[in-house]
């Protein structure tokens, strides 16, 4: 369970990022519950706070591997607005959607870090401080 005591003001001013990604055009086409479950995380972020105008959906990744940054542009755009300390929250389904590479993967968490905004990073719900974005994920 996720601790709320942790969302503080200054996460809820910015943006709730909800980022989705399946490997293949393929696997959008057949898992169509996995999308389903990956857009729900929006009704998540306004359970832990976040109005809905706050939501920003990142879809344009779906059908593309998550084994590189390369061709990715909604991994850009986040890791973008993460670094410009818009998002107070990133919310996957799992962390394999955000990155199936450990670069990318530190890349984030390092700008998570170095954003002014100091908080937490969350993994399957349990926030673990100290960064500045709140990244959570949900299986």
């Amino acid at each position: 369970m996720t601790d709320l005591s942790k969302i503080k003001p200054s996460h809820l001013q910015r943006a709730a990022f909800v980022y989705l990604r399946q490997s293949t055009p393929s696997q959008v086409e057949q898992n169509r519950e996995s999308t389903a479950r990956q857009y729900a995380l929006a009704e998540r972020a306004a359970q832990l706070g976040w109005s809905p105008p706050q939501g920003v959906i990142v879809d344009e990744d779906l059908g593309l591997s998550g084994s590189s940054a390369d061709k990715r542009s909604g991994f850009a755009r986040l890791t973008s607005e993460v670094a410009l300390a818009h998002v107070g929250i990133v919310l996957v389904l799992e962390v394999s959607r955000l990155a199936r590479n450990n670069a990318d993967w530190y890349r984030l968490l390092e700008l998570c870090v170095a954003s002014p905004i100091r908080s937490s990073v969350t993994a399957r719900g349990s926030i673990i401080p100290p960064c500045s974005t709140i990244v959570c994920c949900w299986d």
